[in-house]
């Protein structure tokens, strides 16, 4: 009989071609994904052809502390000896946090009702050497209240497609982000972002446009603008300042 299993995974996606697998299993390309990392430590396992699917799809670089997944198998075994067996295994920038079965048509991606995303800025002249994998260093003056106006500006239900890099895709482009928080400690920024969901490089773009409104490049008021595609957006900013923190599911998953 098939099981269901949910996973909590975190990692460092640094060294990484994003979440999703390229090429062939066995692949060069297959190896540098974290998808394909688990996929072959549980095909290996199982002695079947596992496809392990993820809330989302976090590109190259992007870093993840609670990204979850979900996979069915037959292979008779506990969550305990998944999470010991996939933590053995796996690279030391990969970690399986937490192994539960699951409801049997659980699916990760479909069934997530929200996500919170951080981002990192340093913003100072010189970076934090041993944080800089993780931020995104800014070192010119930044307009804190203007940053908070234009990410007040940007909250709410829109047609986000001037903030996806696919500006061809054929799905909704409408999504809410409920919450875009901007706290500093020190020379870092961090912004925090809750939606219903986020499109390809949003969260990025987001960012981008928040950040040309701290440097004076962009005013807020101008944001609606933005929505109704008068104007561009800010650029993408880099990656490695993005980790994905959480995922929300209903009560029954």
């Amino acid at each position: 009989m098939e099981r269901t299993y949910k996973l909590t995974v975190a990692y460092d996606g640094t060294r990484y071609l994003g979440w999703q697998k390229l090429g062939e299993p066995g692949s060069r390309d297959y190896a540098r994904t974290i998808q394909g990392k688990l996929e072959s430590i549980l095909t290996k396992l199982t002695g079947e052809a596992v496809e392990v699917h993820g809330s989302g799809r976090t590109d190259a670089g992007v870093h993840a502390e609670g990204q979850t997944a979900s996979f069915r198998t037959a292979c008779p075994t506990t969550p305990g000896e998944l999470l010991a067996y996939l933590n053995r295994y796996l690279p030391e920038d990969i970690a399986v946090l937490s192994v539960c079965e699951a409801p049997p048509r659980f699916h990760a991606r479909l069934h997530a009702t929200g996500k919170t995303y951080r981002y990192r800025v340093r913003n100072a002249p010189i970076p934090d050497v041993f944080a800089q994998r993780f931020e995104y260093l800014v070192p010119e003056p930044l307009d804190r209240a203007r940053m908070e106006a234009a990410a007040s500006a940007l909250t709410g239900t829109h047609d986000y497609r001037p903030f996806c890099a696919s500006k061809r895709t054929k799905k909704s482009t409408v999504r809410t982000v409920d919450r875009i928080d901007l706290t500093a400690d020190g020379d870092l920024l961090t912004l925090t972002f809750h939606g219903n969901g986020f499109l390809y490089n949003m969260v990025r773009i987001l960012t981008g446009t928040i950040l040309e409104a701290g440097r004076g490049r962009l005013d807020p008021e101008d944001i609606p603008a933005i929505f109704a595609g008068e104007r561009p957006a800010g650029y993408t900013a880099p990656a490695k300042g993005l980790t994905l923190v959480s995922v929300d599911y209903d009560g029954s998953f």
